[in-house]
């Protein structure tokens, strides 16, 4: 293997989530960033990139021109991937244009501005044969690859019940207003989409309940609120779950209950045991049983699952969270470019894709039409 040179498309000064992609592609030493279009202006994509110490030459003024300049460039010297790290209305047009220019994609989620977009996307993706990874990065946390590895071992039991959370505080007061970039886009739907809250952290909760379970929720109904003062999209809602063997589930999520920080946690129930998991204790999987004590996992015990331990880095009992879990997607991904590239293509990805962005995707519009239907049930 070699080390991969990823292009970057945003995450300039001020951004937050440039930042982790940034650190969560060099933690394993398999990445180097060597190109970006920084901003959507050449001024601040130059200034951070100039911060960032890439070559004035890589530095490009807006994501065409880099995908134009760095397609004409030697094998051994262009980019082999790009990270799109921008607000979600600008997710589409760079992923399309990577894919048509031979370019492998990491895209920040939700996938795209717009359910039409991903179809599109997914299409695009098929077609072209490469590879297209999305950062939901909560199921490569090594305490829900131990969770998913005892569902699909059939140690809990037939699923009856699923209990997910994503509560926030961070939109409790009208944050927006303040000139706060990460709050004024995700309040915009021309920037956002028709989902707020329910497309920024919503679609982690779902994601994670169809992870675990390997089951698709088939039928919602949704309740969305607007609570902020003059929000056009929610920042709160709880949806009752149906999935497809017939278990049934909640799944709730906020950015205005006041207090909570980033209160993540999954419990699956079923008819031999039942498991919790919490993402700010993320080391701890607590497992409860019909016919013996409650078990408490951890990365790297003696119980834990070699894939479990395979998402792990450090000795037991030391943390690893957020940003781990976010690695875990570029090694994973990195190891899938490299194989791909030595010409293994029927390899498998151990990373999301761009079938979870569809589903994403899907969850969203079928939250806003099951909430603006006075909560009726509808279909996936």
């Amino acid at each position: 293997m070699r080390k991969l040179r990823m292009g970057m498309i945003g995450g300039g000064q001020g951004s937050f989530i440039g930042e982790v992609h940034r650190i969560a592609s060099r933690l394993d030493g398999m990445i180097d960033l060597v190109c970006g279009a920084f901003s959507s202006t050449p001024e601040r994509s130059l200034e951070s990139g100039k911060a960032l110490l890439i070559p004035k030459n890589r530095c490009y003024s807006n994501f065409e021109e880099m995908f134009e300049k760095e397609k004409l460039l030697p094998p051994d010297e262009k980019m082999d991937f790009v990270a799109i790290v921008t607000p979600n209305h600008m997710h589409f047009k760079p992923a399309k244009m990577a894919l048509e220019n031979g370019f492998h994609v990491v895209c920040d989620k939700p996938m795209t501005l717009t359910l039409e977009e991903a179809l599109a996307l997914e299409k695009i993706a098929e077609s072209s044969d490469l590879l297209f990874a999305l950062t939901h990065n909560y199921p490569s946390s090594p305490m829900i690859q131990q969770a998913r590895t005892m569902v699909l071992n059939n140690e809990i039991g037939q699923i009856r019940k699923v209990v997910v959370q994503y509560l926030q505080g961070w939109l409790s007061t009208s944050l927006e207003n303040t000139g706060q970039k990460q709050a004024s886009w995700r309040v915009d739907p021309n920037k956002s989409g028709i989902g707020g809250a329910l497309g920024d952290i919503g679609t982690h909760a779902h994601n994670l309940v169809e992870f675990v379970t390997g089951l698709k929720v088939v039928e919602l109904a949704a309740d969305l609120g607007k609570f902020g003062k003059n929000r056009v999209l929610d920042d709160d809602g709880n949806v009752l779950i149906r999935l497809e063997n017939g278990a049934k589930g909640s799944l709730s999520f906020s950015q205005i209950a006041l207090g909570e920080e980033n209160n993540l946690a999954i419990s699956v129930y079923g008819d031999k045991g039942s498991f919790t998991w919490r993402q700010e204790n993320p080391n701890e999987l607590v497992t409860r049983w019909l016919n013996k004590p409650k078990t408490i996992y951890t990365p790297n015990g003696i119980d834990t699952s070699a894939t479990a331990s395979s998402f792990s880095r450090i000795p037991a009992g030391h943390p690893e969270g957020y940003l781990e879990a976010f690695a875990n997607i570029y090694k994973n991904f990195a190891i899938h470019l490299n194989n791909y590239l030595e010409g293994e293509k029927d390899s498998q990805p151990n990373y999301p894709g761009i079938k979870e962005g569809v589903r994403g995707m899907q969850f969203i519009y079928a939250c806003v039409n099951s909430s603006e239907n006075n909560s009726e049930w509808k279909k996936i």
